[in-house]
């Protein structure tokens, strides 16, 4: 039953969107149906709502969404996203280049919060080819593929040491997977664009390329300080605003404007729903009762573990079903490699299409669209996706 009421808490979130009513009360919805159905004592409920600021990761979170607003609208204030949309221009001169490239590079930020970057340039690339879904889509497609494959990320890091399959060898097995993303994400949309930006071919690349690095350097320093100083985000990104107060010369009048104007409470409390909603459906412990429930289905084992994790990344968010279904796996099938790339493959489509991502939550927010919306967008190509990544586990498992 718990996973019946479970599809009714999703169900009644999906419907909410359906009639286009806003994110935060789709999601209180959900929160309703999952006190209601699952009998949360109001000690729970305060229990559940106050771990989402007792969590380092959740409150990292809300912080560095925050901090990336505020860098953000100090990179606004200065044109430094324009100017480096035009150094780009000049770089490639292809616009569908700039489109897909930018949050691929933004995309190694490993925070949920580096979506506004990718939509700052996403939009100032595809305005007046692409309406806000299908940006909406580019932004938080592309962003994501990094997510799938790079040990800058924890899922990867967890399930390579729980799996015991060597990084180097993961990451080749992914070429394929990413590159597949990389196309279905291309042929449907980045194909519209034109390749002309529309302005004259530079003749100084070399000095375009210094101009991008002076104007993108802010970001290239916080992907340094994490993936080399191995600093928390909140500690990067809070560093290089106050390098970027000192280098663009910021008056502190306008430094304290900004410290309101970043406060962007729509996209802060639907971040926070989440993040509750994530905790309540924690504290039922209903993803512990996923591999039962599949394990009494007529299908292979991989095929059953390929299904709990996706179910289960729908439900928890990666890491949860991870941490639960990697050590079951890897004892019920001898995959190797190839159950790594596919189980993977599976939580990284899974992210795509749920509710509980926070960084989908942010790419409809700054597009002003529904996360329905995005969500319907989503679904044909993670369905197309699933399906290539089984097909290429049985193509693995030849050689």
């Amino acid at each position: 039953m718990q996973l019946v009421y479970l599809g009714c808490v999703f169900l009644t979130i999906v419907l909410l969107l359906t009639f286009r009513r806003p994110l935060y009360q789709a999601v209180l919805g959900g929160l309703f149906m999952t006190v209601l159905l699952f009998q949360i004592p109001p000690s729970g409920i305060w229990k559940q709502t106050m771990a989402v600021f007792k969590n380092p990761d959740s409150l990292s979170v809300l912080i560095s969404l925050y901090f990336i607003t505020y860098l953000q609208q100090m990179l606004e204030a200065r044109s430094q996203i324009k100017l480096a949309q035009q150094d780009l221009n000049g770089l490639f001169h292809n616009r569908r280049i700039n489109a897909a490239c930018a949050p691929l590079f933004i995309g190694l930020l490993p925070s949920a919060a580096a979506m506004i970057l990718c939509g700052d340039i996403v939009k100032e690339s595809t305005e007046g080819y692409l309406d806000s879904r299908e940006q909406a889509f580019v932004t938080s497609w592309f962003r994501h593929i990094p997510e799938s494959t790079l040990p800058t990320y924890a899922g990867v890091l967890l399930m390579a040491n729980l799996s015991g399959v060597p990084l180097p060898k993961f990451m080749a097995g992914m070429i394929i997977p990413v590159i597949v993303l990389a196309l279905l994400g291309y042929w449907p949309y980045i194909r519209k664009l034109p390749k002309d930006p529309g302005m004259p071919r530079s003749t100084q690349r070399g000095k375009d390329a210094v101009h991008l690095f002076q104007h993108l350097w802010s970001l290239l320093l916080i992907i340094a300080l994490i993936l080399i100083g191995k600093m928390s985000v909140v500690t990067a990104v809070f560093l290089v605003i106050a390098g970027a107060a000192v280098i663009y010369r910021f008056r502190l009048k306008e430094l304290f404007s900004m410290v309101r104007s970043a406060f962007e409470i729509n996209l802060l409390l639907n971040t926070f729903l989440v993040l509750v909603l994530k905790e309540y459906i924690s504290y039922t412990g209903v993803l512990q009762n996923l591999p039962e429930l599949l394990s009494s289905l007529p299908i292979p084992a991989y095929l059953i573990f390929a299904l709990l994790f996706f179910a289960g990344a729908i439900i928890s968010g990666t890491n949860g079903i991870i941490a639960l279904g990697t050590p079951l796996a890897f004892a019920a099938v001898s995959g190797g490699m190839p159950l790594m790339v596919l189980l993977m493959c599976m939580c990284h489509a899974a992210s795509q299409i749920s509710p509980t991502h926070v960084c989908l939550v942010v790419a409809a927010d700054y597009f002003h669209i529904t996360l329905g919306e995005l969500m319907r967008k989503t679904l044909p190509s993670t369905m197309l996706f699933c399906g290539i990544m089984i097909l290429y586990y049985n193509i693995l498992l030849c050689f």
